[in-house]
């Protein structure tokens, strides 16, 4: 960018976080009148028994993970990977992160390194600084077309802003006139702002001054408009009153004006309060509700070079106190010119993000809590050059940036740019897995594929949630919070057409009340207790759920539990009734021989008696049809 453009820029920053935490908020509800079972309490005594499955030792890492308790998730995950050589990518990543929280980050590298081999994410080379993280970003993907905008001239164009159907924007240019001061470092004239009507198809007609009434003998920039048309923001060199003013080592620094227009001309031009005359504040920005003001700054307490900040505008006319966006946004370089989208959107440019060179274009969408990690927008919006300043209309995907790339006709130029982008709408519901019913105000957090955090939002009174906005043809993970439920999380692949994705989630309860009839193998979500064909010998991992009913029933001494065995239709009627009472009985005196009194259980066989679907002899069903009427029951008879 030429010194004309540097005489204007503004600031910027941050770093990528990519470690991630999920607490899990412990019910403060307390239930008077049932026993309840804490399941991954009884899965910790059970595994520390030595015994052993993947879906326990995830379980009991998850539950950790989950609850911010990384040193504990450590312990469970390295037993996962220690047992089991097939596991889902995710824990790669999970794993990892509990790793760094112990201080081994070699092996947490590691495990990093596999889960973005796994996932195939172009954007690990951001963290794992891949030379080829640059070489991927200057690849045209298709998403946007650049093509110059129709105004531009042999000097500096740049900073346009939307107002009513015309674009304005400063330049250098001399439109003549009977005194014109250039600036000694460029040679070029101080910027004016010019404006230049929209034609149908998005180039820019020749424009026209825009308001001498705001001109001075010194730079005016950057500015944004609200939508009424009546209230203007914008950058000027620190001039009032026909006085320079300069900062204690001599700067003439940059600072943000407001303007009204009154009688179709722009007057009351007054200073904002947040400015000083020892740093400069410059490139204002519009929330669009236009409560917030974003602009550049490097104030006191700035992370970089500029930073971008925030400034609430109060119904009475004054300001808040400058916020800084924090390190999501913000880096040791330089971020500055940012726009806020109709679809809370933050553009802005940085050379402190890993970028193809100069100044390049970020995207981060705007959360209930912060901010998404910055996108860059890569080529052909952004190039070796730098390339700043870009206005969205979100609703016709067509916009402007300012950038000073080879093959421009001046210092900088102004740039049409078209996005094609493929949107979906990501909705579900969230739901009690055993009832079925809603949950309200459940906490639903979205990632992108390398765990990124996207934004988060509570159901509603439906247990509905909603990301709007969501890009096509890419992987994410929802995970799913409430107080007293176990903390899920799926994954989801978005189609590569425009339109909706569904995503339901069922929440099982922490905490499930025990009374008679119950099943605790539903409880302890036990599908089948495995035999060997035609026996009923206890295998090995037959014991692992076993002892899980063992710990419920020495927690509490006072249930009776009836077992009940069944077989799918295949073989005869009387000889399933026997292979089931075996296996039965079999399964009680396992449970007699690790402690439990005799008399609390009783055992039965009913064979093919008792089907839970319509595979009865004679009907051709699947496998998975069969398997689930081969079951193991644990009924609770008495507490």
């Amino acid at each position: 960018m030429k010194k004309i453009v540097i005489l204007l820029l503004a600031f910027i920053g941050t770093t990528v976080s990519f470690a991630q935490k999920a607490r899990i908020n412990n019910a403060d509800k307390k239930y008077d009148h049932y026993a309840y079972i804490d399941a991954i309490k009884v899965y910790e005594k059970v595994a520390e028994k030595g015994y052993k499955s993947a879906n326990l030792f995830e379980n009991l890492g998850n539950a950790y993970y989950f609850n911010g308790e990384l040193d504990k998730a450590e312990k469970w995950y390295g037993e996962l990977f220690a047992f089991n050589k097939t596991i889902e990518p995710i824990y790669y990543f999970r794993y990892s992160q509990a790793l760094k929280s112990v201080g081994q980050y070699d092996k947490a590298d590691q495990m990093l390194a596999t889960f973005y081999k796994k996932t195939n994410d172009p954007a690990a080379g951001e963290l794992l600084n891949n030379p080829d993280y640059a070489k991927k970003l200057r690849e045209d993907s298709g998403r946007f077309k650049v093509e110059n905008s129709g105004t531009n001239t042999k000097y500096s164009d740049y900073g346009p802003a939307f107002y009513n159907n015309e674009v304005v924007f400063a330049s250098a240019r001399d439109t003549g006139g009977v005194f014109h001061r250039k600036h000694r470092w460029t040679n070029q004239y101080f910027t004016k702002l010019y404006a230049a009507q929209i034609s149908d198809d998005g180039y820019l007609a020749p424009a026209q001054k825009f308001s001498e009434s705001i001109d001075t003998r010194f730079h005016e920039a950057t500015p944004v408009f609200t939508k009424d048309g009546t209230t203007m923001y914008f950058t000027r060199n620190n001039y009032n009153d026909g006085k320079k003013g300069k900062s204690s080592d001599r700067i003439v620094k940059l600072k943000i004006y407001k303007a009204v227009l009154s009688d179709g001309k722009w007057d009351n031009v007054t200073e904002m309060p947040f400015n000083s005359n020892n740093y400069s504040t410059a490139h204002p920005a519009l929330s669009p509700d236009e409560k917030i003001l974003y602009f550049s700054s490097d104030m006191p307490g700035s992370l970089g070079n500029s930073d971008i900040y925030k400034v609430a505008i109060n119904s009475d006319g004054t300001y808040g106190k400058p916020e800084n966006l924090g390190k999501t946004i913000n880096t040791s370089g330089r971020e500055t010119f940012p726009f806020v989208s109709q679809k809370n959107e933050l553009y802005f440019a940085s050379d402190g993000h890993l970028g193809i060179g100069g100044l390049d274009i970020f995207k981060s969408k705007i959360l209930t809590d912060g901010y998404s990690t910055p996108e860059n927008l890569g080529s052909p919006l952004n190039s070796p050059k730098d390339d700043f300043a870009l206005i969205m209309n979100s609703e016709k995907q067509m916009g402007y940036f300012s950038s000073n790339r080879d093959g421009g006709q001046g210092s900088d130029d102004i740039y049409k740019v078209k996005e094609f982008r493929c949107e979906q709408l990501l909705k579900g519901m969230i739901t009690d897995k055993e009832s079925g019913l809603p949950l309200t105000n459940a906490k639903v957090s979205l990632f992108d594929a390398t765990m990124k955090p996207m934004g988060s939002v509570q159901t509603d009174s439906g247990g509905l949630y909603r990301f709007e906005t969501i890009d096509c043809d890419k992987t994410y993970y929802v995970r799913a919070e409430n107080d007293g439920y176990q903390t899920r999380e799926v994954s989801v692949m978005i189609p590569a057409k425009t339109g909706e994705t569904t995503l339901n989630i069922e929440l099982e309860k922490k905490a499930i009340p025990i009374e008679p009839g119950i099943d605790l193998a539903k409880v302890l979500d036990i599908e089948i207790i495995y035999f060997d064909l035609d026996k009923w010998n206890i295998r090995p991992d037959a014991e692992v759920e076993l002892q899980k009913v063992i710990t419920v029933l020495k927690e509490h001494p006072t249930i009776t539990l009836d077992i009940r065995s069944h077989t799918d239709s295949r073989q005869t009627h009387k000889y399933n009734e026997r292979l089931s009472d075996r296996r039965a009985k079999s399964t009680l005196e396992y449970m007699v021989k690790h402690g439990i009194d005799r008399n609390r259980l009783t055992a039965k066989g009913y064979g093919e008696t008792q089907l839970v679907n319509r595979c009865s002899d004679g009907v051709p069903c699947s496998e998975a049809e069969h398997q689930q009427n081969r079951r193991s029951e644990f009924i609770v008879i008495k507490m």
